[in-house]
């Protein structure tokens, strides 16, 4: 089966410092792929790289048979963009712009359908996320989680064939975060291609058809959730259950209480 989007062999360098060595996976269509790993180990890396932003040093990034290294910058944005949505980690809506506009911003900016028509889909779409009563609000009016559930509504507004997402419970207490979760899951039931970027273990485990996990650049794990459980990696095994026992205090050393 061909991937929808496939990595092969990308290294990025920034400077000295290696950002990406050697990463390769795919990514088929209907899949949620999640790529799992600690602040800093090069996740939005990997999505700045799909989407074109960046370019690797070396390797080939496919999206729907485009190597997009090869690509102009015009034919990146017919080919590419197009079929990608972002729900960005802070949401990242226009402040100036209703959550009607923010939803159909995409849509009325291609100008290929009627006002009518895109009205719609921007109506359906926030209800699917339970918001179609906050058309009319500003992005000042809403929670974090409400910003994340908007956000979600604007890519799948767009039309797009594979949605990306930053850390899209980050920042949410837990009700919120189970709300996204549940969205991400109603997507995947509904066969949609999705890449989800967390550092969260149980977002990995609630959403992930298969889970891809970097440390520092490097693919160290790639599997099921599953597997990902039962693998006697050092690495995967430390980051699926740190060591977070109480430290003692020293048994000599200043006196650090509060002063009362």
């Amino acid at each position: 089966m061909n991937a929808l989007l496939e990595l092969e062999g990308v290294t990025l360098e920034l400077g000295e410092r290696e950002v990406l060595h050697d990463v390769s996976f795919r990514v088929q269509r209907g899949e949620t792929k999640v790529i799992l790993g600690a602040s800093g180990s090069g996740k939005t890396t990997i999505l700045r790289l799909m989407l074109g932003l960046t370019r690797p040093d070396r390797g080939a990034i496919r999206i729907a048979g485009h190597d997009i290294a090869r690509l102009s910058e015009r034919d990146l944005q017919r080919d590419c963009r197009q079929q990608m949505a972002m729900v960005f980690q802070n949401a990242a809506l226009f402040d100036s712009l209703t959550v009607r506009e923010n939803v159909g911003y995409r849509l009325w900016e291609q100008r290929n359908m009627p006002d009518d028509e895109i009205e719609k889909i921007v109506e359906d779409s926030l209800r699917f996320v339970g918001l179609d009563d906050v058309l009319d609000k500003m992005p000042g009016e809403l929670s974090g989680g409400m910003r994340k559930r908007v956000g979600i509504a604007r890519a799948l507004a767009s039309g797009a064939q594979v949605i990306l997402y930053d850390e899209p419970t980050a920042g949410l207490d837990p009700i919120n975060t189970c709300v996204v979760t549940q969205h991400i899951l109603e997507l995947k039931a509904k066969h949609a291609t999705q890449i989800v970027v967390t550092h969260d273990i149980e977002t990995a485990n609630h959403v992930a058809d298969s889970v891809l996990m970097i440390q520092r650049g490097r693919v160290v794990f790639e599997g099921t959730p599953d597997a990902l459980h039962r693998s006697d990696n050092p690495v995967v095994r430390a980051f699926i259950n740190p060591d977070c026992r109480p430290v003692r205090p020293p048994a000599s050393g200043p006196d650090i209480r509060p002063s009362t």
